[in-house]
């Protein structure tokens, strides 16, 4: 069976600058990276002292993220776990009865998959592999600091 870790959990919040206070600032999370997506909606994780990390996702615009938080409101949104055989963790999951939603394998520097929420007690799993561990990428992601990914004030 391939190996899985816990990478990280992930809250959707309506507004990633509201919710710094207790994220960043009570609880210590250190900016490690971020970005836009399709610009309908933004992430970023900070990651604390024992290695773990959260993963904020805000909305831009319409889409899956804004119907999420209409319908539930804002917190968890997804767990993680990371993996070195997405292919081989998806057989496994599937092998015992779990059905796959949202398979993407087309990138090779980030491939996933999630299982569907009602036949995972009611959670949204991701599995996920990337071809770079997290101080690789956030070398190579842009913006650089949290002030040039949220902008001015």
């Amino acid at each position: 069976m391939a190996r899985l870790e816990v990478d990280h959990v992930a809250v959707a919040v309506r507004s990633i600058r509201a919710a710094l206070p207790l994220f960043r600032d009570a609880l210590g999370g250190e900016y490690l990276m971020g970005g836009d997506q399709a610009a309908t909606w933004r992430w970023v994780q900070f990651r604390y002292q024992n290695g773990g990390k959260v993963e904020l996702l805000e909305p831009l615009g319409e889409g899956f993220l804004s119907r999420f938080l209409d319908r539930y409101g804002e917190g968890l949104h997804h767990i993680t776990f990371k993996t070195d055989d997405i292919r081989a963790a998806m057989a496994a999951v599937e092998a015992r009865g779990y059905e796959l939603v949202d398979v993407i394998l087309e990138d090779p520097r980030w491939m996933e998959a999630f299982l569907r929420p009602s036949k995972a007690h009611g959670t949204l799993i991701q599995l996920a592999q990337s071809d770079a561990p997290d101080d690789e990428a956030e070398a190579g992601r842009a913006p650089p600091d949290l002030d040039a990914l949220l902008g001015a004030g």
